[in-house]
């Protein structure tokens, strides 16, 4: 009176097309993480280094920690920017963040 009856339950897929679809969301996680982030700063390291590899003489560029000036010399692993007449620092080149347009900065 109390006690319901208990059925068997049927078998689900099994084989090949039921682990495959165990893992079906785990994959889709790893797409839309490809696509969403690793792709993306993929893409903007790669403009990083190539406005790195063009950096030339009286470019004006943005610093990492804001200092703007004008490129008086690059070499391999450093550049030296003109932050004021006659004032000049050597930075890292991975401390550039931004190529200005040409005559940006006026006051050098």
């Amino acid at each position: 009176m109390f006690i319901t009856n208990a059925y068997a339950q049927t078998a689900g897929a099994t084989g090949i097309e039921g682990n495959l679809m165990s893992f079906l969301p785990i994959i889709m996680m790893f797409v839309v993480l490809y696509f969403l982030m690793i792709r993306p700063q993929m893409k903007r390291q790669k403009e990083q280094k190539s406005m790195m590899d063009a950096l030339a003489k009286n470019d004006e560029i943005i610093t990492v920690g804001g200092i703007l000036g004008k490129v008086t010399k690059v070499t391999e692993g450093y550049v030296t920017v003109e932050v004021a007449p006659n004032t000049e620092v050597v930075i890292q080149k991975s401390a550039v963040t931004m190529l200005l347009p040409k005559d940006t900065i006026k006051s050098l």
